[in-house]
């Protein structure tokens, strides 16, 4: 879509750019993407040519940085900031909690961009436990909205399966604004919720591979290789939503962590269903042993492009990345395209 030529953005903790990318489906101009991961570089780059990539630490980025480079001033109502920090510190499924300290505060150093340019909007999408951990920054992160003078605040957890998104994807959501008399709304949701067999299936567009399957070629359907266990594993695995539930019983399958713990770690292992939207993608979406990311009938985990795909990423986003791990980190942490392209409908509707 092309820009309006009205709102403009800057996309701090960018990636590899879902919300770049649908903030500009939107007709949004992104001036730019701040990250400090140099692997997101490329591939921010090469699909959104129009939006500048700034390698940076956010801690040590100067507040005027944008003022001087990009000759953005401060009070512009039609600007957006966007802050959708790296969250797992907050996340049900952090494992490394001394690295997971490091993205705790993220928020606070994005507050120092918003209090010293002061834009018209501000975005930020998270996980839900931004909400509910008692260590959370979200409190000081409103008071400190409030004392810049956003008092038009919206924020909730939302289903992304109800807007779009074919997976049971809850993600914290916020929208704020200093400018008043505006109509300041969330997406509306959808009236049924979007499921797995809309976008993925030979009948969208995936033609059946093995688990191995090497796509050298853009779209990348490629997927991860499986040992013959795991082969074994996946096969007796029932079509259409099946568990490890389904070999429990086999000692030639079963893993022996899970003996005694069939209530444990139950999508570990299992298929997708077909009428039911996906689980959360992960940063791990491509291993069968790290959730419910079984293709629904093929005998391997889902693809980098399925993967991709259920982010809502268009068909042509080209990942330029060197592994299949750092390709999907790129997937597993971005934004969904189409939900961020409705925040960003949001926000231009907001004073129509």
């Amino acid at each position: 879509m092309e820009s309006n030529n009205k709102f403009r953005a800057i996309d701090f903790f960018c990636g590899g750019g879902g919300m770049t990318c649908g903030l500009r489906q939107a007709g949004i101009d992104v001036i730019a993407g701040v990250d400090f991961d140099a692997d997101a570089k490329e591939t921010y780059e090469h699909n959104n040519p129009q939006s500048v990539f700034i390698q940076a630490d956010i801690k040590r980025l100067r507040s005027n940085f944008f003022e001087r480079k990009y000759a953005i001033k401060p009070y512009d109502d039609n600007l957006i900031l966007v802050g959708c920090s790296p969250c797992q510190y907050y996340s049900i499924i952090n494992t490394d909690k001394e690295k997971s300290m490091k993205s705790k505060d993220l928020l606070k150093n994005f507050a120092r961009f918003v209090e010293y340019y002061r834009p018209g909007f501000i975005l930020v999408e998270n996980v839900p436990g931004i909400m509910t951990n008692k260590n959370s920054i979200l409190p000081y992160f409103l008071n400190k909205l409030k004392g810049l003078g956003y008092e038009n605040i919206i924020y909730k957890v939302v289903d992304m399966s109800k807007y779009g998104v074919p997976q049971s994807r809850k993600r914290f959501s916020l929208i704020a604004s200093r400018i008043s008399g505006l109509n300041l709304k969330m997406p509306t949701e959808d009236s049924t919720i979007s499921i797995l067999k809309d976008f993925l299936g030979t009948a969208n567009g995936f033609p059946k591979i093995p688990a191995g399957n090497k796509d050298l070629s853009d779209f990348n359907h490629t997927t991860a290789g499986l040992s013959d266990i795991n082969l074994k594993r996946i096969s007796r695995t029932k079509h259409d939503g099946g568990s490890r539930l389904d070999w429990a019983n086999d000692m030639e399958l079963q893993l022996p962590c899970f003996i005694g713990k069939d209530d444990s770690f139950k999508d570990t292992f299992g298929r997708m269903w077909w009428d039911k939207p996906a689980p959360t993608i992960t940063t791990k979406f491509y291993s069968i042993s790290n959730g419910r990311f079984g293709h629904p009938e093929e005998d391997r985990a889902i693809s980098l492009r399925e993967g991709a795909t259920l982010q809502t990423f268009p068909k042509n986003y080209v990942f330029k990345t060197n592994s299949i791990a750092a390709t999907a980190k790129l997937i597993g942490n971005a934004v969904p395209c189409e939900y961020a392209r409705r925040l960003g409908i949001s926000i231009i509707s907001s004073n129509i």
